[in-house]
């Protein structure tokens, strides 16, 4: 009885690990540049809808007092207040079209899915695939979102350099070592993540460490 075919990634769907496994062995999936594969960013940790939920409480209270604090005759200091007030809602809304949703690996790019747009990150010339969860300790954030509904931006530690963080759930990052710089994200799956990524770019070192489970 002939071997049956493991599953391909059709036009565009989200990976699992059941995709890359069975019975413990990896199968082969074709990489043309032509499919996709989605894979869903990870769950909120608790830390990040206490950061989130505290971030949001305490922008919000801030436009109520600027608000509350503008003069009420009209003049340049009515709409200037008036202006202060609306940065803060602005701020929420920012954060909000920044969070990070999934990722998608198209050809030789990988698309960060954010609510309305993504973020192109090429990879051509990826080096190493690893497995990292404490890589974002004892980093220095240069610029970016520290935890209002994503962790993004640009960061610094002595382990990677600089490096390009998508993330949500820290423990789960994978990091991209790229020409440039370093990219980290957190798939909800990162060993499905890894092994695609080992099977599409196997040129690139793979670490895969310890998975969570």
């Amino acid at each position: 009885m002939p071997r049956s075919r493991p599953r391909l990634p059709s036009d565009k769907r989200t990976a699992g690990a059941e995709d890359l496994h069975m019975e413990g062995k990896i199968h082969s999936a074709p990489s043309p540049t032509g499919t996709s594969l989605r894979f869903p960013a990870a769950p909120w940790p608790r830390n990040l809808k206490l950061i989130s939920a505290g971030g949001t409480a305490l922008v919000l209270a801030a436009g109520v007092g600027a608000y509350l604090s503008i003069p009420a005759v009209p003049g340049f200091t009515h709409f200037f207040g008036l202006g202060i007030a609306l940065v803060f809602p602005g701020i929420l809304v920012v954060a909000l079209l920044y969070a990070v949703t999934g990722y998608v690996l198209k050809g030789n790019d990988l698309f960060v899915e954010r609510p309305f747009f993504s973020t192109r990150i090429p990879l051509s010339g990826l080096s190493r695939i690893q497995f990292e969860p404490r890589v974002c300790r004892g980093s220095v954030r240069i610029w970016g979102n520290g935890g209002l509904y994503s962790f993004t931006g640009l960061y610094r530690s002595k382990a990677v350099g600089t490096y390009r963080l998508f993330g949500t759930d820290l423990s789960r990052s994978v990091v991209l070592h790229l020409p440039r710089r370093a990219a980290v994200v957190t798939p909800a799956e990162p060993r499905a993540f890894l092994e695609y990524l080992r099977l599409r770019f196997p040129s690139a070192v793979a670490e895969p460490g310890e998975f969570p489970p």
